[in-house]
């Protein structure tokens, strides 16, 4: 070799090895991954590592869109450690953050506000502690919040009410105190403070008041009519014999007590003979008045019914009152000769579609099975509280005397103008035999003449058009996929039921008649009815757009295959957000794009589920019936979908719907 050469040679292979090898600096969002971890992760659980091409996007828990970290989930990891400032704050694409089931302790870092596109924060079952960092409430985007199962103290503070996008929030099992804020926001449906150390009156707010007793268990000090438990408010005039008890020495004694000890005899007697004088005049009073409300009731009886519309244009000259569509007490007289109209068939003991005797109160009949815990009178006698107007008739919120709360629906006259009184006892034997947890159950009916009133259990958290569309705030998005998932699976296992337990059929399936239950299970009402009732032309565009292609025309029967074709515009209708009227006639192929387009962009990393669930609803809405599954197949094809959803990709999904 020549020596240049080999000189050459010599000092490139000392250069090579004295020459440190640049070790790449790893992008942002690795960089606060990996920040995050070494607090975090004091055990070294997670396997980060950085590899030639920076692959974090596959790490443990990550997702990712367009090399940005957008999920983070790391539940049951057994991670160990704190949570620090600067690590994850700089994810700001991060929309939904899972550390969810580990051991992480002390407080939760102060610069949470950086993460400004979050939906979902869960991080119940750890260790943390301190009071809730003002940062967290900038979170205008959070949907899903669960603190439960930690060691948080301090009060909540007032800025709660502005997360008002919140479905979910759970702060059960800490150590809150203080007052309850006067959470008002529409959308809460998943409520829980149960376990903490919360005093005073629960806030009468009309999302509050939704929840039941359970949401605010275990807080001794909380009172108020949702906790069935009255506020102390006692007066000073029962704590006199107690305050007399006292030792006269002592400056805590309240004024009554003082001149009491400190008055004289003389003094004492007069204020006796001054407070029975009182007391008569006070009875005296309650009596006059009492007597002279008695005489007025007796002179003019009162009820709470619903009238017609053609009645109450007839009391609109005396009353001065006007009906409006929204929901309002109505109050008018009772017709005392309403027993004229009594039906005699309604009066005979007849044997039931399950051999059973159908027990009755007055003209009430009860289905099969269902204990008389009312009369006709009483319900007359009940407040009536419109809740809304359908195809079908109108339907009421009643309060009975006895505090028991139900629904009725008036069934329009002009509509069940063909039925006949057997036909639609046939009718109401078969549907008030009917039991499944995703239908509401008929409870009685009555029928007179042209009055036809069936009685339903009252849902009290309102129907899915309402979750859909009750909100009208502009940034108002779709429900989450996997609510969607689990609303649509419970209208599937419904609707199955009633096509496998009778030969009727739904006939006017909608979101406004998808109720919502106590768990907030979806339940059907208004089923079979339509069997009742001719087809309509004066149907809005959002009901005629349910009806499939095949009974648009009132010669031909509606079937089962007339349900799927409803079912799948409802499904559409929970994806996209939008009504039926502004669903746009695609083709099948064309139809999940359009879903996307409506939901934006929070769903994209679970395409594949959100697409099969487009695809079970593009088959439901085919045009020919015979190309429509049967409901029971769509019932197990949404439970496929929903098995193959694993638990990580459902934790920021709304509670009850995953």
């Amino acid at each position: 070799m020549h020596p240049l050469t080999l000189t050459l040679f010599l000092l490139l292979s000392l250069s090579s090895q004295t020459t440190p090898q640049a070790v790449p600096v790893p992008p942002n969002d690795a960089a606060s991954l990996l920040s995050f971890k070494s607090k975090a992760d004091l055990d070294n659980k997670l396997l980060f590592s950085l590899h030639e091409h920076f692959d974090y996007c596959h790490w443990q828990g990550v997702k990712c869109q367009q090399a940005r970290v957008v999920r983070f989930s790391l539940p049951n990891y057994s991670l160990r450690g704190t949570f620090p400032r600067n690590t994850l704050s700089s994810l700001d694409q991060l929309r939904v953050l899972v550390l969810r089931n580990n051991s992480l302790f002390g407080p939760l870092p102060s610069d949470l506000h950086s993460l400004s596109n979050l939906r979902s924060l869960l991080l119940d079952h750890n260790s943390f502690s301190s009071s809730l960092p003002p940062s967290i409430f900038s979170l205008y985007k959070l949907r899903v919040l669960d603190l439960s199962f930690n060691n948080f103290s301090g009060s909540l503070s007032p800025l709660f009410l502005h997360l008002d996008r919140l479905t979910t929030l759970k702060l059960q099992f800490n150590s809150f105190n203080g007052s309850l804020p006067n959470f008002n926001q529409s959308a809460l449906l998943f409520f829980n403070v149960s376990g903490n150390n919360f005093s005073g009156k629960i806030p009468d707010t009309s999302t509050l008041s939704q929840f039941t007793p359970s949401s605010f268990s275990l807080n001794p000090n909380l009172c108020g009519d949702i906790v069935n438990k009255p506020c102390d408010s006692r007066s000073p005039f029962f704590d006199s014999s107690s305050a007399m008890n006292q030792p006269s020495s002592s400056p805590s004694n309240s004024l009554t007590a003082s001149e009491s000890l400190l008055s004289p005899p003389g003094m004492k007697s007069h204020r006796k003979k001054t407070i029975m004088i009182l007391g008569f005049s006070l009875g005296g009073l309650l009596l006059i008045s009492s007597l002279f409300f008695m005489l007025l009731a007796a002179k003019k009886k009162t009820t709470l019914i619903p009238k017609t519309t053609k009645d109450y244009a007839g009391d609109l000259s005396s009353s001065g009152e006007v009906m409006t569509e929204q929901s309002e007490v109505i109050r008018v007289r009772f017709d005392s000769q309403s027993n004229e109209l009594e039906d005699e068939k309604c009066m005979k003991n007849e044997q039931g579609s399950g051999g059973g005797r159908r027990e009755k109160s007055g003209n009430l009949v009860f289905c099969i099975g269902e204990a008389q815990l009312y009369t006709l009178e009483q319900l007359m006698r009940g407040s009536a509280e419109m809740l809304g107007r359908g195809t079908m008739g109108t339907t009421y919120k009643a309060k009975l005397d006895n505090q028991l709360i139900v629904t009725v629906k008036r069934l329009d006259a002009i509509k069940m103008s063909g039925v006949d009184g057997q036909m639609f006892e046939r009718v109401m034997e078969i549907v008030g035999g009917m039991r499944h947890p995703n239908l509401v159950p008929v409870r009685a009916y009555f029928q007179a003449k042209e009055e036809r009133l069936i009685i339903y259990d009252y849902q009290p958290n309102g129907s899915v058009f309402n979750l859909i569309h009750g909100s009208r705030s502009p940034r108002a998005k779709p429900l989450h996929w996997t609510s969607c998932l689990k609303i649509a699976e419970d209208v599937a296992q419904g609707l199955a039921y009633i096509h496998q337990a009778s030969k009727l059929i739904h006939g006017n399936i909608k979101a406004s008649n998808v109720l919502l239950g106590t768990d907030f299970e979806a339940c059907l009402t208004d089923y079979c009815l339509a069997s009742l009732s001719a087809s309509s032309d004066d149907e809005d565009p959002d009901s005629a757009r349910y009806r499939g292609p095949e009974a648009r025309n009132s010669a031909r029967k509606a079937t089962p295959k007339t349900d799927v074709y409803a079912f799948g515009v409802f499904v559409l209708e929970l994806l996209s957000g939008k009504p039926p009227s502004h669903h746009p006639y695609l083709a099948p192929h064309d139809m999940l794009d359009w879903v996307k387009s409506m939901r934006g962009d929070d769903d994209c990393f679970v395409d594949n589920h959100l697409a099969m669930l487009v695809e079970v609803a593009s088959l439901c809405s085919l045009t020919s019936p015979e190309q429509r599954p049967p409901m029971w197949q769509v019932l197990k094809m949404i439970q496929k979908i929903k098995a193959s959803v694993g638990s990580d990709d459902t934790v920021d999904s709304t509670p009850g719907y995953s």
